[in-house]
Order: structure tokens, then sequence, then C-alpha cells
């Protein structure tokens, strides 16, 4: 009688705990690298003023004006500006706030293509246009926001496949409590209590 309690008080709270844990596991701990994120957030907010290519700036490749225009800012530029600000600024800011592993995650996956794309557009600068056209080479903006995109991602992977102790404890709690349900209703089925 007192295994059909105990399985009856399980059942009880077995939603509360897969609410608790599902909550805990939707959430992120940066712990340490959460003032790395920030700091390459920064640098990459600081390299929309720097210049990009000849005279043009972050923000202006980001609008794509006449500046950029003028020194024929290529779609590999353009596309990793936007990146850039989109994922290594926006969802990476959200992500700090409000804690979320799917926000790290789009953080994440947009910072790495992002990456890509950055390096492209420090290639896309050094390579001869249309009619062997030289322009400026990649400015210390571009360079400086590849390498804080780069430096954002490694620290995103490792906060988001990070498993915090708590994640742990709520992990092997319900194990545990999950073994004891199924030990008691193996008992009772086979008479053992």
């Amino acid at each position: 009688m007192k295994a059909a309690e105990n399985h009856q008080d399980f059942e009880q709270f077995r939603a509360d705990l897969e609410a608790v844990e599902r909550k805990i596991a939707g959430e992120i701990d940066p712990g340490v690298r959460a003032m790395v994120v920030a700091g390459s957030v920064f640098v990459l907010l600081a390299s929309l003023v720097l210049p990009h290519a000849g005279k043009t700036r972050g923000f202006d490749v980001l609008l794509y004006d006449t500046v950029a225009q003028g020194d024929h800012i290529g779609l590999p530029s353009r596309i990793f500006v936007w990146f850039v600000v989109v994922f290594g600024i926006a969802f990476s800011m959200l992500a700090l706030i409000t804690r979320r592993w799917l926000l790290a995650w789009i953080a994440v996956a947009g910072s790495a293509i992002g990456s890509v794309f950055g390096v492209l557009s420090i290639w896309h600068r050094q390579t001869p246009g249309l009619g062997n056209y030289h322009g400026a080479g990649p400015g210390v903006g571009l360079i400086v926001a590849t390498v804080a995109i780069m430096v954002l991602t490694f620290h995103w992977v490792r906060v988001v496949w990070a498993r915090t102790n708590v994640h742990l404890a709520a992990e092997e709690q319900r194990r545990r409590a999950e073994a004891q349900a199924e030990e008691q209703q193996r008992r009772r089925l086979f008479g053992e209590d």
C-alpha cells in the first residue's frame, strides 16, 4: 500500500519536476564569459564607426550610402555588416539580458556565418574588381569586426554547450526519481513489496 502511495506522490510532482527541468534547460549561465561576450559586442559596435575600406565606415556599409558606393563596397561586406548588427550585436545582447538558451544559439549560429563573411569581405577587398579596379584595401574597422565576431562565436559556442551544475543536478534528480518510481512499480508487480 505504501508503494502505491509513493508512486502517486511521485506522479503528482512529476509534471512540476519536468516543468522546472525544462525551464532550467532553457537558460544559460555564461559566468565569466559574459564579460568577454559583452566586450566583443562593444568592439563590434565600435567597429561600425571605424573605416571598413577607404573612407567608408561600418555605418556607411550598413546603409550602403554614396560613400560606400564610391568605394565599391561589395555584397560580402554588406552581408557581413548586417550579420554583425543582427546576430553579433542584437541577438548577443538579447541573449545576455534574458539568459535564454535559444537566443544564445541564434547568436552563435549567426556569428559563425558572420565570421565566414568577415573573412570573405577581407579577401574581397584585396581582390581586383571588374575592369581590374583596385580600390582601398580592408580597413581597420573590417579587420577588428572580423576578429571580434570570431571571438564572439568561440565564446558563445562555449556558453551554449556548457552544462551548468544546476542543469546536471536537475537531470540527476529526475533520473533518480524515475528510477525509484520504476523500482517501486517493479516490486509492486512482482509482489516483492
